[in-house]
């Protein structure tokens, strides 16, 4: 059975049930991150065997081993990868990737660019991030417990109306997107490039998407951060209508889904659900989602 080495050092690694670990390590002299990714077993959802799917089990391990991103514009992934299969999994071993502190604005400035980066002909990108994710939120019931809040006619109105925005993202420029563009997982620069680590939800969406989704933890606001990720964007890919409304349907949508979800996990416990908002599992959540207010109006003028 695959165990981390004596004196590796554990590091937080998401909630993707593929990851059974991340952990900072030594290799001779130099220090390097390590990720295990585990095999899906006959009990798994079979999503995680889904090439198409966000939650795919081994793609983190296919962009090292394919070198599909050698020639990315934007966003790098670490210069030195190396993964090494076995029966249960399969471990990544990548350089360290030091916090250049990236500010928001190069970020999207890079997101832009790496949008034009031509998609490369493989089978195992991600599609349809968003459509996968709010039909899993469906099978879950959708939003019942934001029903419980001050937001719930919103929340109501844009579930009902979720399969025409993602219609619309469909007629939107389909570019490659990082698919998890969280400034922890943008730490590095090398010249006008970010370098970017956890590649698991590589794939196409529409432009704009990758915005929409750093923008749930980005400090800054909307508009800087589109004029930025616009800058970075060729022009003959979008225009500056496609990229807002592609950023603004991701971000609205993920932060309501990410806010639900935070939310039901504290909602049976003891005592009223407004007096949970400021737990720490749920607050960052609901303050991402009071920050996209002014694009939620947006969309329900829309």
């Amino acid at each position: 059975m695959w165990q981390p080495q004596p004196g590796w050092h554990p590091l937080p690694s998401g909630t993707s049930p593929s990851t059974v670990g991340v952990w900072r390590a030594v290799v001779g002299e130099e220090p390097v991150a390590v990720k295990r990714l585990a095999a899906p077993g006959e009990h798994d959802p079979p999503e995680l065997s889904d090439p198409d799917h966000f939650a795919y089990w081994r793609r983190g391990a296919d962009v090292v081993t394919s070198g599909v991103l050698a020639h990315s514009q934007g966003l790098r992934p670490p210069v030195r990868s190396y993964a090494v299969e076995d029966v249960e999994g399969i471990t990544i071993t990548e350089d360290w990737v030091e916090d250049a502190c990236n500010n928001g604005l190069f970020a999207a400035h890079a997101l832009g660019r790496f949008a034009g980066t031509p998609v490369p002909d493989v089978p195992w990108l991600a599609r349809d991030q968003l459509r996968d994710r709010l039909r899993r939120t469906e099978r879950r019931g959708g939003w019942p417990t934001l029903a419980r809040t001050t937001v719930a006619d919103v929340a109501e109105h844009l579930w009902h109306r979720r399969s025409t925005f993602l219609d619309r993202l469909d007629a939107l420029p389909q570019v490659l997107q990082h698919g998890d563009p969280t400034p922890g997982n943008l730490p590095g620069r090398e010249g006008d490039d970010v370098v970017a680590i956890d590649w698991s939800c590589l794939g196409t969406g529409p432009v704009g998407g990758d915005l929409g989704y750093y923008l749930l933890s980005a400090r800054e606001e909307f508009d800087p951060l589109l004029e930025a990720y616009l800058m970075g964007v060729p022009e003959e890919v979008a225009d500056r209508e496609q990229v807002s409304l592609g950023a603004r349907v991701v971000a609205v949508y993920a932060a309501l889904s990410r806010a639900e979800w935070a939310l039901s996990r504290v909602a049976k416990g003891e005592g009223a659900l407004a007096g949970k908002f400021r737990h720490p599992a749920v607050a960052p959540h609901l303050r991402a989602l009071q920050r996209q207010f002014p694009l939620v109006e947006q969309l329900l003028e829309a």
